[in-house]
């Protein structure tokens, strides 16, 4: 299938910054001989130009390599990784280490911060009491999701059962002093409310395993080596604690491609090692004066081998017809490389989880507090974190059901039956919402995509829309006997090929709105593209209501 360009015409903005709450992202560089500098990310051209203050940058390389660089110009390895490590340089070292020939690409280690449904409107509330068909009851019992955020508040009583082990890449005892990762956690797994008036309140796996790896610290900032560490450490101990899931509800500005950006790398490390990586698509859905940004996909949620989530607005009803896309939810397709992202987007709007006490975000956010005291606190949070967390649960009670089930195919499960939504587009909505139960009811009928499942009183049916990354697609056929001709058409393409079902034909071109979206064209004036030097947008305290 032949591939049309689309021109682009790219709006410079630079954007005001308010408090870190997510990740950034510093770029990687070519192999440095006399005539060449290694790849840098903007940031460290950036400072590479003004010549200022010191900086730290991750190198990748072997210990051996790392410690030659690091006596070779005098600087000082401030954190070892299994991929390299993070070197403290001036401007004057920098400049060195960009123009030595053992140096292929160098990255900033830039500061980091979170993103910020129920489970009837996905169907979950259905799967953990059996009863559907053939299905066993699922809660998640025997999968493990590592959450990369700001600790877990584990003396909650929604998650006092759920942690199974902690580590602090902060220096800390991996106590959640911010308050964003005890909400997240508890959106994935926790457990029925203690009290008579807290019961409603469940997380989507209620019975999985939870491992509280912390990189943000009190104020909810961490710093992008700190999540490839934590990365790394999960990988390495993923049999030890059954560790199936990464879900980070984090993110940063694409500086870079994904393939020399060092949080995208880890992730794909993780995926090839068999871990299901899911990652929040960014708050970056429009600017504060109502205007669309386009290409807001943050990191490493730009990476092809993460299932990238956007948020989705439930209006507080179980039904599917009346659900919209969060008008802050980031929209692709991802800056550099054009994947075609978020994947899918689940329930982001008004969750109501575990308040961590004590935490900032307790104490700064008192009208966000829904009920509760103490260990039974519970408030209110948006944003693609959340419906991260969404994702992250429904992961596990798929792979309850069948434990074989490989990152790709879990990917393609939940596209394949999610809920199309014709008036966001493939750039806003992705595949479509998340369809718990119809993904369960997929992989349960030998990937018949014909079954269809009730949620919210309105019958809701598998819609067949794919994304297909090439690489992926001999592990797709291996792994699923469902019978291709059910989708009309499949394309095996690039990672930014679009796979369409029975819904539709996508025809790339500036006047296709459904690719796009029907609110605007496709790269007119009206949209506005947050991609520059200049752009240090990062998340920030404007939390969501």
């Amino acid at each position: 299938m032949a591939r049309t360009h689309v021109a682009i015409t790219v709006h410079t903005r630079r954007v005001a910054l308010v408090a870190l709450t997510l990740f950034v992202w510093a770029g990687v560089g070519t192999p440095a001989r006399a005539e060449h500098r290694a790849r840098l990310s903007e940031d460290l051209a950036d400072h590479l130009t003004a010549g200022s203050q010191s900086i730290d940058v991750m190198v990748h390389g072997d210990e051996a390599t790392v410690n030659t660089l690091a006596s070779r110009y005098n600087v000082v390895v401030k954190r070892r990784l299994k991929s390299g490590a993070v070197l403290h340089v001036n401007a004057g070292q920098l400049d060195a280490l960009s123009r030595d020939a053992d140096v292929d690409h160098l990255s900033g280690d830039i500061r980091i911060q979170p993103s910020d449904v129920t489970t009837q409107s996905i169907g979950a509330d259905q799967l953990w009491d059996g009863g559907l068909g053939d299905l066993p009851a699922l809660t998640g019992d025997g999968i493990a999701i590592a959450v990369i955020d700001s600790g877990i508040d584990a003396k909650h009583n929604a998650l006092k059962n759920r942690v199974r082990y902690s580590y602090d890449f902060t220096g800390g005892n991996g106590i959640d002093k911010y308050g964003h990762g005890t909400h997240v956690a508890a959106t994935i797994a926790g457990e029925m409310g203690r009290t008579s008036y807290t019961r409603e309140y469940r997380g989507v796996a209620p019975e999985a395993s939870l491992i509280n790896l912390r990189v943000l610290d009190d104020n909810g900032v961490g710093t992008v080596s700190g999540v490839v560490e934590a990365i790394d450490w999960a990988v390495e101990h993923r049999a030890q604690y059954k560790i199936r899931v990464l879900n980070l509800s984090l993110g940063a500005p694409v500086l870079q491609p994904y393939r020399d950006d060092p949080l995208c790398e880890a992730v794909e490390r993780a995926v090839q090692a068999g871990l299901v990586v899911v990652a929040a698509a960014g708050n970056f859905g429009r600017t504060a004066d109502g205007r669309t940004i386009l290409g807001g996909t943050t990191s490493p949620g730009n990476s092809p081998h993460a299932i990238t989530v956007g948020a989705l607005d439930t209006h507080g009803t179980a039904r599917r017809s009346d659900d919209t896309v969060a008008t802050y939810s980031s929209l692709g397709p991802t800056r550099f490389d054009l994947v075609l992202k978020p994947d899918l987007v689940a329930p982001g709007s008004r969750i109501v989880s575990a308040e961590a006490s004590g935490s900032y975000l307790s104490a700064n956010l008192p009208d966000h507090h829904v009920i509760g005291s103490g260990p039974n606190a519970y408030m209110r949070l948006s944003g693609t974190s959340m419906a991260t967390g969404v994702v992250s649960g429904s992961v596990a009670l798929l792979l309850e059901e069948k434990p074989e089930l490989k990152p790709a195919s879990i990917k393609a499960v939940l596209q394949l039956t999610s809920s199309f939504l014709p008036d966001a587009g493939v750039i806003r909505g992705g595949s479509g919402s998340l369809n718990a139960l119809a993904a369960a009811e997929f992989v349960a009928s030998s990937d018949s995509l014909d079954s269809v499942v009730n949620i919210g009183g309105e019958s809701v049916r598998a819609n067949g829309v794919l994304f297909v990354d090439a690489t992926d697609q001999q592990q797709l056929l291996s792994d699923h006997s469902i019978a291709w001709g059910q989708i009309d058409t499949i394309v095996w393409g690039q990672i930014d090929t679009i796979v369409w079902g029975q819904i539709a034909t996508i025809v790339w071109g500036q006047t296709d709105t459904t690719l796009w979206g029907q609110d605007h064209t496709v790269w007119g004036q009206n949209a506005t593209i947050v991609w520059g030097q200049n752009d240090t947008v990062v998340w920030g305290e404007d939390f969501l209501d």
